[in-house]
């Protein structure tokens, strides 16, 4: 199939990528694009996860009268607290001003996606749910061509099933990956074009979140909490929040940076303690866990956005890393930057289409985007220096400074290089959960409506299919069984005899294997069209 333009993902900056374009179409009646936007999730918003308070910068500008379109943002931020905790105390400090949040709204941000998506459909784009990029097309010359999605109905050895279905060659003029942090085909350009060569290296963190129903006095609509402390230890970055959103649900959760050093640290079982604070044990008390999810995050920001063109496409949204740390926010930039690629597209004269598309990046570089993460640079790679160190740093950085100190930290390498060895640290004693305020994985994963239809290829390969016994369970004890959320990776006792086990079917896509396996030998690949977790209200 033949388009001007293929957007990959159907997230917050590959739906404006592709509503913009809707609307500029508009105005070229004579010659307008064809436009399509492939999403692997079953619909659009399946695998969309945030925490998620929206700045609405970018949709204002987007969609200046989406008040009156109904654009699902029903509850505004009323009041901001930033919390230090200890493990029976809380301490509240002073709102860094880059958090402040007066003006935002706490939505779900899979909410807002299908209204994004409904806006697009309205101009005459055409969307494509259930559908994977698998593969990306190249030239002979290796300008990208477009995507080719996955096959369908495969057995396990990948040979054709009974329900065979060949996946579909999209070829396009200009082809925009919006897949989301770490997408797959995003990391292969960033690769094959050496886009970092002029960057630091991207780093990571990954979030688990919940939904609660509540029953507390506490509640309080529009309230907005972020936290540190407690229960990290002083050298891992990290913190939780907890966001009152309306009908008495709070959206709650935990973000753990991947670079961290202790292999027996396990992020889900530390969201599951952050719980058990006296604090948050009283909100949560008598409430009932609706939802869950786990997604990973950019951190590195300014320092590390890539090259965001190549030859027949270019990076928007997270992808291209544009999450602000401080904020704790990304959605903002993502849109933005979709918008960005589509008014480059159009002011682009056609015959031109083809070449690399330099305008996008003069465009974003111009934007509001790079004064947003510059503002933050330092926040992240200053906590490398020690937790003590880093709050203070920061908060010379955020308070007295405003964002521009005359010097700048980097990221000197990528975060699975920073696993240390087993034998340097203990395991760490996680309670057991007691199924009301505290859970284990599977019960969990079943709240994320996660399926894959069973007997298709593992779309989690390893390269060496020794290494997990001979290296990472032997220097690292394993880590695999604790920094993934939903329990895919399970080594097996039998007989004396130990073996990895890939429960595939957990797979949530958060990519925290593909992130921190410390042998980087773990490869993710995206399953059949439609499968992964299917989130609501996330």
């Amino acid at each position: 199939m033949d388009f001007d333009i293929v957007i990959v993902g159907a997230g917050p900056a590959g739906l404006s990528a592709a509503i913009r374009l809707g609307q500029l179409n508009q105005q070229r009646l004579d010659k307008p694009l064809s436009i399509c936007v492939i999403e692997k999730g079953a619909y659009i918003g399946a695998h969309i996860l945030g925490g998620a308070v929206l700045e609405p910068s970018a949709l204002n500008r987007l969609i200046p009268d989406w008040q009156t379109k109904n654009a699902p943002l029903n509850t505004p931020v009323t009041e901001d607290q930033f919390w230090f905790l200890t493990r029976h105390k809380r301490w509240r400090l002073p709102t860094p001003p880059v958090m402040r949040n007066q003006g935002n709204y706490i939505i779900s941000l899979e909410n807002f996606c299908q209204w994004l998506g409904q806006q697009a459909e309205s101009l005459g784009i055409h969307i494509f749910p259930e559908f994977a990029a698998s593969e990306i097309i190249f030239s002979n010359t290796n300008s990208v061509l477009g995507v080719r999605t996955g096959d369908k109905g495969l057995n396990a050895d990948g040979t054709p099933g009974p329900g065979f279905q060949q996946g579909i060659d999209l070829y396009a003029r200009q082809t925009i990956f919006a897949e989301g942090c770490r997408g797959s085909l995003t990391e292969q350009i960033i690769k094959k074009f050496n886009l970092r060569q002029a960057s630091d290296p991207q780093s990571y963190a990954l979030g688990l979140k919940e939904i609660w129903e509540v029953n507390s006095p506490e509640y309080l609509p529009g309230k907005v909490i972020h936290t540190q402390g407690w229960p990290l230890d002083r050298k891992t970055y990290g913190g939780g929040f907890i966001y009152h959103e309306g009908q008495n649900r709070v959206s709650l959760g935990f973000a753990v940076g991947l670079d961290y050093q202790n292999p027996y640290l396990d992020p889900f079982e530390e969201l599951q303690r952050f719980k058990t604070h006296p604090h948050i044990r009283t909100l949560l008390s008598g409430g009932k866990c609706l939802s869950y999810g786990a997604k990973s995050m950019n951190e590195a920001g300014w320092q590390a956005i890539p090259k965001l063109i190549f030859p027949g496409g270019l990076l928007v949204g997270c992808g291209a890393g544009f999450l602000n740390v401080g904020k704790i926010k990304g959605v903002h930039n993502a849109m933005l930057s979709g918008i960005l690629a589509a008014d480059a597209i159009f002011q682009t004269e056609l015959q031109n289409l083809d070449q690399e598309l330099t305008h996008y990046a003069r465009l974003v570089a111009t934007s509001p985007i790079i004064p947003d993460l510059y503002q933050v640079r330092n926040l992240r790679p200053g906590f490398h220096y020690g937790f003590w160190l880093g709050m203070l740093l920061a908060g010379i950085d955020q308070f007295l400074l405003r964002g521009h100190s005359p010097w700048t930290f980097h990221f000197k390498q990528p975060d699975h290089n920073e696993l240390q060895p087993a034998r340097k640290y203990h395991p760490i004693p996680y309670p057991k959960p007691d199924g009301q305020l505290t859970f284990d994985r599977l019960s969990q994963v079943y709240l994320s409506g996660t399926h894959h239809r069973e007997g298709q290829p593992i779309h989690l390969i390893l390269k060496n299919p020794k290494i997990p016994l001979e290296f990472n369970l032997k220097e690292f004890a394993g880590p695999e069984q604790r920094y993934c959320p939903a329990g895919v990776y399970e080594f097996i006792y039998n007989d004396g005899q130990i073996r990895l086990q890939i429960n595939a079917a957990n797979c949530l896509h958060c990519k925290a294997c593909d992130i921190k396996d410390p042998s980087q030998n773990i490869v993710w690949t995206s399953p059949e069209g439609g499968d992964g977790p299917n989130y609501t209200d996330m």
